[in-house]
C-alpha cells in the first residue's frame, strides 16, 4: 500500500534554550496510508492543532521529518513550499474561508487560478467536483446565500479541485448543524471509500471521530493510543471512543 504520510519523530518547541520552553509535541511517529481515514483528537492543548500545522506546512517541527507524497517538507523553501501546498494539499477549514465577493465557482476555482491553470480546464474539473459533491445547481450564488452545509461543500470542493495527495480537515463540523455535520461527515466518508480520498481529520468531536478508520489520540505531545474501527460498527467504534477519551482525562 502506497503511504501517503509519514511523520518520523517530529518535536516542536516554543521559546528559547535560555528560557522556558513549551514542548508542544515530543516525538511523534506515524503514516497515513493511500485511502485511509485517520482521525486525531486529543484534549485543548494537546498538541494536535501544532501538528496539523506541521502537517499542512503553516509551521515547521523543532526536529524530526515529515514525508507527504515522497517529499520530504523540511527540505523544501519558500516558493517550493507555497507550490507544494497548493499542489498537494487540501484544506477544509471550521469557519469555511470563502470570498463573499466571489460566487461559488470562483471560490472553488481560486487554488487553480493561482497556478495558472487555463480556464478551460478549470471549468471542467469545476464541473466534475461540483457534481460529484452535489453543488451544480448552487455554483452562481454568493456565499451569503448559501446555508452552512452548502458553504462546507463548496469549502471541500475548492480543497479538492487541485486532486490533492491529502485533504486535512480541521473541526469541519464545528460552525454547522447535526443535519449539515452530519452531511459533510457523509460526503467525506463516501469521498475516502469510492474515491480513495486520503483523509486526516483534526476533531474534539466523538461523533465527527466515528467516521474514520483510525483514531490517534493525543496527550502531551505525545500519541498516547490508537484506535482502529476494523468489523466495529459506527455506534460501537464511537462508545470506544467515548471510553478512551474518558481514560484520557483521567
Amino acid at each position: 500500500m502506497e503511504t501517503i504520510v509519514q511523520v518520523k519523530e517530529v518535536t516542536k518547541v516554543y521559546g528559547k534554550k535560555n528560557e522556558k520552553q513549551t514542548h508542544a509535541l515530543r516525538g511523534i511517529d506515524f503514516t497515513v496510508e493511500k485511502g485511509e481515514f485517520v482521525g486525531i483528537m486529543g484534549a485543548s492543548g494537546s498538541g494536535k492543532s501544532t501538528l496539523l500545522n506541521i502537517l499542512s506546512t503553516l509551521d515547521q517541527p523543532t526536529a524530526g521529518q515529515i514525508t507527504i507524497h515522497d517529499r520530504n517538507l523540511t527540505s523544501l523553501k519558500g516558493n517550493q513550499l507555497a507550490d507544494f501546498r497548493a499542489k498537494e494539499i487540501g484544506f477544509i477549514f471550521q469557519e469555511f474561508n470563502l470570498l463573499e465577493t466571489m460566487t461559488a465557482s470562483e471560490n472553488i476555482a481560486i487554488p487553480l487560478s493561482l497556478q495558472g491553470v487555463k480556464p478551460k480546464e478549470i471549468k471542467e474539473r469545476i464541473q466534475t467536483v461540483a457534481t460529484r459533491l452535489g453543488i451544480t445547481e448552487i455554483l452562481t450564488q454568493y456565499p451569503t446565500e448559501l446555508s452552512g452545509g452548502q458553504k462546507q461543500r463548496v469549502a471541500a470542493a475548492r480543497a479538492l479541485i487541485t486532486q490533492p495527495a491529502i485533504l486535512l480537515g480541521d473541526e469541519p463540523t464545528g460552525a454547522l448543524d447535526s443535519k449539515s455535520a452530519k452531511d459533510l461527515l457523509d460526503m467525506m466518508e463516501e469521498l475516502n471509500q469510492k474515491d480513495q480520498v486520503s483523509i486526516l481529520l483534526v476533531t474534539h468531536d466523538p461523533f465527527s471521530a466515528s467516521y474514520c478508520k483510525r483514531i490517534l489520540f493525543i496527550k502531551d505531545g505525545v500519541i498516547h493510543k490508537e484506535v482502529t474501527r476494523d468489523g466495529k460498527t459506527r455506534n460501537q467504534f464511537y462508545q470506544e471512543i467515548l471510553t478512551t477519551l474518558g481514560n484520557l482525562e483521567q
